[in-house]
């Protein structure tokens, strides 16, 4: 796709990776055949080819609107068209150029700025567990919309003072670093222990990193980029030290959208001289909790009861499949301890319509697609969902009586203390 800069773009760090990107789309519209807004929506400005002429109409100089901040505001982020893409193009780098530039130029009416800032510094804030435990509390009083976004206090709290010493190595082989992220230890602290557990079991240290919070994508999609790439400077001094010294073997995520954030730090950083080399080498350090199963499997297998005959729902995060490339993984790794995991038997690559504060700024939209997910891992008949990422698990929890948990809670579940003969 030729596209012709405006002054303003010409030789910038921007304008040029834009055009770069541009030039490898050729208008095929594959993208559009697995875009959950256009497929919703029926409107090609609410695709990833309608919005890449958007983008490419802005770069140009052409006046920006309303209109266009709203279509580029649909946008999930799923990047399942870049997936679909047969020419590579990389959408979402092209897309965050985009709301970036129409966000200058066209300000948002005065309540959308207001959540947009309460989202962003609520959900960072260390207020946000208190607020949490007192949202359950008032949770009858609440206005419906908001009842379903207050986490329901379940069996998985107390579950997370269980403790495996009986099944932990006396000299684990490896440590990692851990990611605790800004809403997980509030809304499922149980994920988080879980995790810790059966990665001690399988021989390996998880260690939660002092100061390390936010990723980082809740403010780059909340319009404040310049507080996102402040996240991610944060979360690399956390780091550094340890890696510096050679002391982490990996960083270690457990929700697949702060994973696929943390791997995009060496672009997100590129162009910041202090930053660029440590975040090019957190981003390579960094591996998703599924990553490490091959390893683990073997270790864990002796120690594993899986409940026979049960059959799991299985709904793989578009920021795992889509966004880190990570596809088939958990299925075949719990599958080998004995897990029966089953992915919805339509259209098991789309959005279930979380996709961070979107559930929030677009909640028509996103309940739509939840309860087509929901609706298809229905099918399958199954008395649990497993995910891999907390806003997948919460947005969908709420549309489910069905329990609604991460794959690693259900193999903590299974861990007996001593290994079988």
């Amino acid at each position: 796709m030729r596209t012709r800069l405006s002054p303003e773009f010409e030789g910038s760090a921007a304008g040029e990776r834009a055009d770069a990107i541009l030039r490898k789309c050729v208008h095929c519209g594959f993208c559009n055949a697995t875009c959950p807004t256009y497929r919703l929506l029926g409107d090609e400005l609410d695709g990833p080819r309608g919005r890449i002429y958007l983008i490419k109409q802005a770069l140009e100089g052409a006046p920006v609107t309303r209109s266009t901040q709203l279509h580029l505001d649909r946008c999930l982020t799923c990047l399942n068209c870049e997936t679909t893409c047969p020419s590579g193009v990389r959408y979402g780098h092209l897309l965050d150029i985009g709301r970036r530039i129409v966000d200058e130029r066209v300000p948002r009416p005065w309540p959308e700025r207001m959540l947009r800032w309460l989202l962003r510094a609520g959900l960072t804030s260390r207020w946000f567990a208190p607020a949490v435990a007192l949202g359950r509390r008032l949770s009858p009083l609440l206005p419906r919309a908001l009842q379903g976004h207050v986490p329901r206090r379940t069996r998985d709290a107390a579950a997370g003072r269980r403790d495996h010493d009986a099944a932990r190595p006396a000299a684990p082989r490896r440590r990692v670093w851990l990611l605790a992220g800004c809403v997980q230890p509030a809304l499922s602290p149980n994920i988080d222990a879980a995790t810790v557990r059966v990665l001690a079991a399988a021989g390996i240290d998880g260690i939660h990193a002092p100061n390390a919070g936010c990723c980082g994508a809740l403010r780059k999609h909340l319009s404040d980029p310049a507080g996102a790439l402040a996240d991610m400077r944060r979360n690399i001094d956390a780091w550094w030290p340890a890696v510096a010294a050679g002391e982490v073997d990996a960083i270690v995520v457990n929700a697949s959208g702060c994973g696929v954030t943390v791997k995009d730090y060496g672009h997100a950083l590129a162009a910041d001289a202090a930053y660029a080399a440590k975040a090019a080498a957190i981003a390579r350090l960094a591996r998703d909790l599924s990553e490490l199963l091959a390893d683990m499997a073997p270790a864990l297998k002796s120690r594993v009861r899986a409940p026979a005959g049960e059959a799991f729902a299985y709904h793989a995060p578009c920021t795992l499949q889509h966004g880190q490339g990570l596809r088939g993984g958990v299925e075949e790794h719990l599958g080998a301890l004995g897990f029966r995991l089953e992915t919805a038997p339509v259209d098991a690559g789309l959005c279930c319509g979380s996709a961070g504060a979107y559930s929030v700024l677009q909640p028509r939209i996103s309940r739509e697609l939840r309860d087509r997910k929901l609706e298809a891992l229905g099918r399958i008949g199954a008395g649990c969902i497993v995910s891999a990422n907390i806003g997948c698990i919460r947005h969908l929890q709420s549309g489910t009586a069905t329990p609604v948990r991460h794959w690693v809670e259900v193999l903590d579940d299974a861990l007996s203390e001593a290994p079988r003969a």
